[in-house]
């Protein structure tokens, strides 16, 4: 695990300039299968933990409904395997994630499960937000937006009420990722999220309290050529090396999965 933090780190100084993590309420985002990006946000995280700085780690990677068994975990003498198998999916790639885990419990810092599960987010879709606990109020405009990225990022697969009923769930999401950033504000924390929710129009930060987002930055780390402009800050990487994802759509799938993998 060190050589590959050390791998990833080497990769991250090579790739791109620094990214620093300027303040108390970070929301740090990702392409999630780009490995040049999880060394550059592990880099930045080190530095930051290398001053005097003891923020709250938040993870999209960590469903809210494993927070007990987490915290059961943190109370004992945790290893990053035993945060992974208590709190983490199977969906994710954790060799980019298990460094910032190491780092965290090396440092006594508190992990945050940031994100909705899918059993929850199904509820949503069926049942809307008010009934489940989240603010139903959303611009129409931020749904629109939401439903036409969900749309596009299903190359076509998917109809239009389909995808306002998964723009409800990530919606959800974002509100309860905001919630997460809120309460460890005062302390410091770093949001570990895809770019799609840290973005400023639609994202985590629409939903901040005044007070939190004037002391939060949202960055999106994204692939060269991506234009979006709704972040505080802007670093690039090179694009991973992929399959193009919309040949893989128009196979036979499973059952539709509500949540994003942005």
């Amino acid at each position: 695990m060190k050589r590959l933090a050390a791998l990833l780190l080497l990769t991250a100084c090579a790739a791109a300039p620094p990214l620093q993590l300027r303040q108390p309420v970070v929301l740090l985002g990702e392409v999630h299968d780009n490995a040049a990006q999880h060394a550059l946000r592990l880099q930045a995280f080190k530095a930051l933990l290398d001053g005097s700085a003891r923020p709250a780690l938040a993870m999209e990677q960590l469903d809210r409904d494993k927070q007990p068994a987490l915290n059961a975990v943190l109370a004992a003498s945790p290893t990053p395997e035993a945060v992974i198998a208590a709190a983490g999916g199977p969906s994710w790639n954790w060799d980019f994630y298990r460094p910032f885990i190491a780092l965290a419990l090396q440092h006594g810092l508190p992990i945050v499960a940031a994100n909705v599960p899918r059993d929850e987010a199904r509820r949503v879709m069926k049942e809307g937000l008010a009934a489940t606990g989240f603010d139903p109020a959303v611009p129409a405009a931020v749904l629109q937006a939401q439903a036409a990225d969900i749309e596009a990022s299903h190359c076509g697969q998917l109809d239009a009420t389909t995808a306002g009923r998964m723009a409800l769930a990530q919606v959800a999401r974002d509100q309860f990722m905001a919630r997460v950033l809120q309460q460890h504000a005062a302390r410091g924390v770093v949001l570990l999220a895809g770019n799609g929710h840290v973005r400023t129009d639609v994202g985590v930060p629409l939903w901040l309290p005044p007070a939190v987002r004037q002391r939060s930055e949202a960055i999106g780390v994204l692939e060269r050529g991506d234009q979006t402009a709704a972040y505080d800050q802007r670093v690039y990487t090179a694009a991973q090396v992929r399959a193009d994802p919309c040949e893989r759509m128009r196979r036979p799938a499973p059952p539709l999965n509500p949540e994003m993998r942005r």
